[in-house]
C-alpha cells in the first residue's frame, strides 16, 4: 500500500480524477463556479504537499508557489484589466452615441439597421471585451426587433454569437486567446502575436456571420417578455397593481370559475403574497390582506373599478393629480370618476437585467431594497429564462438576472442612468452622453493601438489603460473593482493550477497519446480536426477559459509528437495553439460556455435547447470551415 502511494503514477491519475470531477461539477451546476474552483485549488495544494513530485533538481513541481502562480499570470491580469477598461466605456457611454444611430432608422429599414449593428458588434469585439458590447447592444436590438415586428428572442442569441465570432480574430478578442498564448509561453513556446491568426479567424467569423444573420433567426422561437405577457395581447389593455389593504372589501373573495367576485371584468395575471408569486389558475385561493394583484384590463374596466373602489389603484401623486384636474373642471372632489386625459395605470412594467459589474450582485432583493432606492416594486425575477420560485426577498442576485419591476413612468425612465442594470423594456429614452466620453475612447484606442503595434505588451497596455480610466475620472475605484469578475479570476487561477499537475505528471501526454492511437488519426490534418471537434464540444460543457487552459498542454504534446511538412508556413506549435483558440471559442451550443450567452438568456427568455438548436449547426459549420482552412491555407494533408 505504501509503495503504491509513493508511486508517481498517482499524480497522473489524481490529475485526471480532479479534471473529471471539476468538469462534472461545472456541468451539474449544483454549486457555484467559485466554490468548485476553490475546492479544486484546495485539493491540489493539499495533494502537492502530501505527495510532492520532484523534478530533476529535486524541486517539488506541485509546490504552493507553482500551483498559485496562475493567479499572478500576466494574461489573467490583462483579462481583468481589459474588463475594467470595458467598464470605463460603459460608465462614460462611449459607445452609446454610435449604437444609438442604429435605433433611429425607419421601420422599413429595421433589418438593415440590425445587420449594421451586428457587423459593428462583430468588428468591435475583436478589440475589446465582448460583455460591455452585448450589454450596450441588448436594448438597441429590442427596439429594432419591435420595429421589424417580431420578438427580440429571434435576435438576442445572434447578438451573442456575432460577439463571440469577432473575438476569434485577434489576440485580445477573447480572454481565451490570451490564456492560450500565456500557457504556451509557460510551457516554453513562443507566444502568439496580436494579429497572428487574423486571416483564418476572419474567414471563420465571416462564414459564421452568414449563418447567424440569414439562418439562425429563423430557428429561434418567438417568445414575449414578462412585461408583455402580463400586459395581455390586446393593445387597449392597461396593466395595473391592486394592493389589498386591511380594510379592503375584496378580502375573502374566493376564485370561482377563474374569476373573483367583485373583479368580474379584470384579467388577473398573478398574485404576490408575502414574497411568493401565485400564478393562474387561482381555484381554491381567496384574496387576503396585503396581497398584490397584477391585472390587465381596458380603460373602461379600470374606470368602473375606480368608481367602485376609489383610490386603491393609484399612488398618492396620481390621486392628487386626478383630484386637481377635477377641481380645475369645477367638479366635486368626492364625486370624481377617472378623467379620460389622466392615465389610470398606476405603474408601468419594465424588465431590468443585472449587469456583470453591478454592485447588487450577491445582494438579496430585501437588501437591495429597490422600493426605497428607486421607488419601484420588484414583481418577479427570472434566471436563465426560468422564474425563481423561492421567497422573493431572499433571492440573491446574479449577473444576467432579469427583474420584472413596476413603477411610475418617470421613475422607470430615470433608472436607465444606472450602470448596475440595463432597462430592457418600458422606456426608450436615450441615455445622455457623458463628458468623459472622448477621454475614455482616447485611452482605449491608445492602449489597444500600442499593444497591436507591439510597442508595449498587452498586460502593460491593459493595466495602463485601466489606470488611465481611473485617473481621469472615467470610473472610480469601486466601479473598477466591481468590473473585475471573480468567477474568471478563480476559474482561471484554479484551472492553471490544474494544468500544472496535468503537465508535470504526464497526464497531458497520456491524453495526447490516446488521441494519436485513434485509428483515423493518421495525418496532421485529421489530428487537428479531431482535436478541434473534441475541444469545441467540451467548451459547451465546461467554459471557454477552462478548455483553453486544460487543452493547451495536450495540444503542445500533440504538436511535438507528429511529423509535419517542412514547408509549413507556420510553426506547428502555434498552429495547434490557434486550433485550441478557435475551438474553445465555439461556445455556441449551450448558455454556460460563454458569459454573453448567459446575458441574453434571460432577456430573450431562452431555454437550454434553444442554444443547442441554433448553436450546434454553427459549431459543425465552423469545424468544416476550419478543416478547409487547415488544408488550403496552411497546406496540411
Amino acid at each position: 500500500m505504501i509503495n503504491f502511494l509513493l508511486d508517481y503514477d498517482i499524480h497522473l491519475w489524481f490529475g485526471l480524477f480532479i479534471t473529471i470531477a471539476a468538469a462534472f461539477s461545472f456541468i451539474r451546476e449544483k454549486v457555484s463556479i467559485e466554490i468548485t474552483s476553490l475546492a479544486v485549488l484546495t485539493m491540489l495544494l493539499l495533494f502537492g504537499q502530501l505527495f510532492p513530485l520532484p523534478d530533476a533538481a529535486g524541486n517539488n513541481q506541485l509546490s504552493a508557489a507553482n500551483l498559485l502562480a496562475g493567479f499572478a499570470n500576466p494574461s489573467l491580469i490583462a483579462v481583468l484589466a481589459l474588463l475594467v477598461m470595458g467598464q470605463g466605456l460603459i460608465q462614460t457611454d462611449s459607445l452609446r452615441f454610435i449604437t444609438s444611430f442604429f435605433a433611429r432608422s425607419k421601420k422599413s429599414q429595421s433589418w438593415l439597421s440590425i445587420l449594421a449593428l451586428l457587423v459593428f458588434v462583430c468588428t468591435m469585439s475583436a478589440f475589446m471585451n465582448n460583455t460591455p458590447l452585448v450589454i450596450i447592444a441588448i436594448p438597441i436590438i429590442q427596439v429594432l426587433a419591435t420595429n421589424a415586428g417580431f420578438s427580440e428572442s429571434r435576435l438576442l442569441i445572434p447578438l451573442s454569437y456575432v460577439a463571440i465570432l469577432g473575438g476569434m480574430t485577434t489576440l485580445i478578442g477573447s480572454s481565451t486567446n490570451l490564456l492560450v498564448s500565456s500557457t504556451m509561453q509557460e510551457l516554453g513556446y513562443a507566444p502568439l502575436s496580436f494579429f497572428e491568426f487574423v486571416v483564418p479567424g476572419s474567414i471563420l467569423a465571416a462564414v459564421g456571420f452568414v449563418y447567424v444573420f440569414l439562418i439562425l433567426p429563423r430557428l429561434m422561437p418567438e417568445r414575449s417578455g414578462m412585461a408583455r405577457e402580463l400586459a395581455g395581447s390586446s393593445r387597449k389593455e392597461f396593466v395595473a397593481e391592486i394592493d389589498i389593504t386591511d380594510d379592503s372589501k375584496l378580502i375573502g373573495a374566493e376564485c370561482d370559475g377563474g374569476k373573483f367576485p367583485g373583479l368580474p371584468d379584470l384579467n388577473i395575471k398573478l398574485i404576490q403574497r408575502g414574497g411568493h408569486i401565485i400564478l393562474p389558475p387561482f381555484e381554491g385561493y381567496a384574496i387576503e390582506a396585503h396581497d398584490i394583484l397584477i391585472i390587465s384590463a381596458t380603460r373602461e374596466s379600470l374606470t368602473k373599478l375606480l368608481a367602485q373602489y376609489p383610490g386603491f389603484l393609484l399612488s398618492e401623486e396620481e390621486e392628487a393629480a386626478i383630484r386637481q384636474a377635477a377641481l380645475q373642471d369645477g367638479e366635486d372632489e368626492d364625486d370624481v370618476p377617472v378623467p379620460e386625459d389622466v392615465n389610470v395605470q398606476t405603474r408601468v412594467l419594465a424588465e431590468i437585467m443585472i449587469t456583470p459589474a453591478s454592485r447588487m450582485i450577491d445582494m438579496s432583493l430585501d437588501h437591495a431594497n429597490f422600493q426605497k432606492q428607486y421607488g419601484v416594486v420588484v414583481l418577479g425575477i427570472q434566471r436563465r429564462a426560468k422564474v425563481v420560485r423561492r421567497r422573493l426577498g431572499r433571492i440573491r442576485l446574479e449577473s444576467g438576472d432579469v427583474l420584472l419591476i413596476a413603477g411610475n413612468r418617470a421613475t422607470v425612465n430615470s433608472m436607465r442612468d444606472s450602470t448596475d442594470f440595463i432597462v430592457l423594456s418600458g422606456s426608450k429614452r436615450d441615455l445622455p452622453i457623458m463628458g468623459k466620453t472622448p477621454l475614455a475612447l482616447g485611452i482605449f484606442i491608445a492602449a489597444i493601438g500600442l499593444a497591436a503595434a507591439n510597442i508595449i505588451s498587452i498586460p502593460v497596455a491593459a493595466i495602463a489603460g485601466s489606470a488611465g480610466m481611473i485617473a481621469t475620472g472615467c470610473l472610480n475605484i469601486r466601479q473598477a473593482t466591481r468590473a473585475i469578475d471573480r468567477k474568471i479570476f478563480l476559474l482561471v487561477g484554479s484551472m492553471l493550477a490544474l494544468g500544472v499537475i496535468l503537465e508535470a505528471s504526464g497526464a497531458a501526454r497520456f491524453i495526447a497519446e490516446l488521441v494519436l492511437d485513434l485509428p483515423f488519426a493518421d495525418t496532421p490534418l485529421s489530428i487537428l480536426a479531431i482535436m478541434f471537434l473534441l475541444i469545441a464540444l467540451a467548451t459547451n460543457i465546461l467554459s471557454n477559459n477552462a478548455c483553453a487552459i486544460l487543452f493547451t498542454p495536450i495540444a503542445m504534446n500533440l504538436a511535438g509528437s507528429i511529423q509535419v511538412p517542412p514547408e509549413l508556413p507556420i510553426d506547428v506549435a502555434s498552429l495547434f495553439a490557434i486550433t485550441v483558440i478557435f475551438a474553445a471559442n465555439c461556445s455556441f451550443a449551450s448558455p454556460i460556455g460563454y458569459q454573453t450567452n448567459l446575458l441574453v438568456m434571460g432577456p430573450g427568455h431562452y431555454r437550454f435547447r434553444d442554444f443547442v438548436k441554433g448553436g450546434l449547426p454553427l459549431v459543425l459549420i465552423l469545424w468544416a470551415t476550419f478543416i478547409m482552412i487547415a488544408k488550403f491555407y496552411y497546406g496540411l494533408e
